[in-house]
């Protein structure tokens, strides 16, 4: 049996901007204040309430699914969805199956034809509970852009939990007929007028995350799963999905708390996407786009290291020389100093998140992810080649090039430990993305302790860097126009801070040249 799919396309915004959306000339369609067959509402507000279920032990949701009961007036629509692996940045498509139904608990009948049975078989308490509930106002219009139909609904109410309740305020396009450009176009064309943010949570994963206390918290970059009979153009899409889902997920929760880990958490998934267009270039090298976007990725985040410079400086490096030297008075004003300079750093960085430009260059790159030159027939034909192969060819590149680079490392200037320290970044980011084609139990084993030598390596170039970096923040501080240079405790306090800190560099440099040979003994996993 073949799934029913959904494709839908994700925003969100705040209340006044979801108003504004309301009466956008765009979204203005076919809508007649009728239902259609579904029961759906064709242009007026209308209550929802969804509520969703899972056994005692979240059987569905560790499998990747969830099964909701949806009361709409006197309807009720059953829907199952695979959740896992499937969202992204903006974009759903994912298995789906609805049917109508009587009641307010689940319908067995209902989800025959679905997943579900085979889960509740083999759960410890196949019993279905209510786990949380969403609560919104729902205006649906059918409206048609280009050669399409599009459904635009807008959703304005709150997730409720037993830990709490929390608002949700998007817009949701689904594609009825006709082509993903159009419907990204009609995204783009909204964005120029309305502010509108990528989603990255699903209803459910809010309502989990939410009940689970993670909601608001930053959080690292998940597994990628690629299928066993994936190209190396499927892979390359799923990576970079995911690392604009690191990406959004964490800018939601810097933009709201300033959380020095959620920015280093959106530099860490700007690399691991930059890393993607890198380890992929020669699937993209007939798109002179690919190359266009990537740069406009650097080139607009480039302030981003700034900030997470002093982050690290105040975190980390500040707090130790506090403890080695407790009753040096300059460190208190240059603590005051730094923090300060950390604050309008922060404030650059979220000036640039929530920048128009910021908010449609992402929607350009998720547009061309899905359709894109690359995807057309001009393309080379290492798109199409197997993912495994060509995983295997870049992984095996780029060990070469660390272990070449990484020669004699304990003697290397810090600008070649630097190029040693972006190969090894590059060469991590693809063994992770590529862990999944080599599943059997050789591969695993080889994988884990690649990976970890590989990390060792990467954790010593890494303090290194700091310690560079540290000593560069240190003597900006005497720099600047007359008036807003340092005093002279907090100068004499950073010099002490960058002579302890040296004397620091020849462990770290031993450490990192074994750690180096460490990793080329290490049996690559992809052969």
């Amino acid at each position: 049996m073949s799934e029913p799919r959904e494709t839908e396309l994700k925003l969100e915004c705040d209340r006044l901007d979801l108003a504004a959306l309301g009466g956008h000339p765009l979204l203005q369609g076919e809508g007649d204040g009728k239902e259609d067959a579904q029961g759906n509402g064709q242009g007026e507000p209308e209550a929802v309430l969804s509520t969703y279920f899972d056994t005692p032990d979240e059987a569905l949701r560790a499998a990747g699914l969830t099964l909701r009961v949806r009361r709409r007036g006197e309807a009720r629509l059953q829907t199952v969805k695979a959740e896992a692996g499937a969202a992204a940045a903006g974009l759903f498509d994912r298995p789906e199956w609805e049917v109508a139904i009587t009641g307010d608990a689940p319908d067995p009948a209902a989800f025959a034809d679905t997943p579900v049975p085979r889960i509740l078989k083999d759960a410890k308490d196949a019993t279905l509970e209510p786990r949380f509930t969403t609560v919104v106002m729902r205006t649906e219009r059918t409206v048609p852009y280009g050669a399409s139909r599009i459904r635009a609904t807008l959703d304005e109410g709150r997730v409720e939990t037993q830990a709490g309740d929390a608002a949700l305020c998007e817009l949701e396009l689904e594609l009825e007929s006709g082509t993903p450009a159009d419907l990204f176009a009609l995204a783009q064309a909204l964005a120029e007028t309305v502010p509108l943010h990528l989603g990255a949570l699903s209803k459910s994963e809010r309502g989990f995350a939410l009940r689970d206390g993670r909601l608001g918290l930053p959080s690292k970059a998940g597994s990628v799963a690629l299928a066993e009979d994936a190209s190396a153009g499927d892979a390359f899409r799923r990576i970079a999905m995911a690392c604009l889902r690191h990406l959004r997920l964490n800018e939601a929760v810097f933009l709201a708390s300033r959380d020095p880990e959620a920015l280093h958490q959106i530099r860490v998934a700007l690399r691991r996407l930059r890393s993607a267009f890198s380890l992929f270039k020669p699937v993209l090298a007939h798109d002179p786009r690919a190359a266009s976007l990537a740069e406009a990725i650097k080139g607009a985040t480039e302030p981003f290291g700034r900030a997470r410079n002093l982050d690290v400086f105040l975190e980390t490096t500040l707090p130790e020389e506090r403890a080695r030297r407790p009753d040096e008075p300059g460190l208190e004003e240059l603590a005051a100093r730094l923090a300060t300079e950390r604050d309008r750093a922060h404030e650059t960085v979220s000036t640039i998140l929530t920048s128009p430009e910021w908010r449609g260059l992402l929607l350009d790159l998720l547009a061309w992810l899905h359709t894109g030159p690359w995807l057309g027939e001009g393309a080379g034909p290492a798109r199409d080649a197997p993912a495994r192969d060509f995983a295997a060819a870049v992984l095996g590149r780029f060990r070469k090039r660390v272990r070449k680079r990484g020669r004699h490392l304990a003697k290397l200037d810090p600008e070649a430990r630097h190029r040693v320290r972006i190969a090894g970044k590059k060469l991590r980011y693809g063994a992770d993305f590529f862990a999944s084609l080599f599943p059997d139990k050789t591969a695993r084993k080889r994988h884990k302790a690649f990976s970890a030598a590989l990390s060792d390596l990467q954790d010593h170039l890494g303090a290194l860097n700091d310690l560079a970096t540290a000593h560069a923040v240190m003597a900006s501080l005497a720099e600047g126009p007359p008036g807003t240079a340092a005093s002279g405790p907090a100068v004499f306090a950073a010099g002490l801070t960058a002579a302890d800190n040296e004397a620091r560099t020849r462990d770290l440099l031993a450490a990192a040249d074994e750690a180096h040979g460490d990793l080329v003994d290490a049996k690559p996993f992809w052969r």
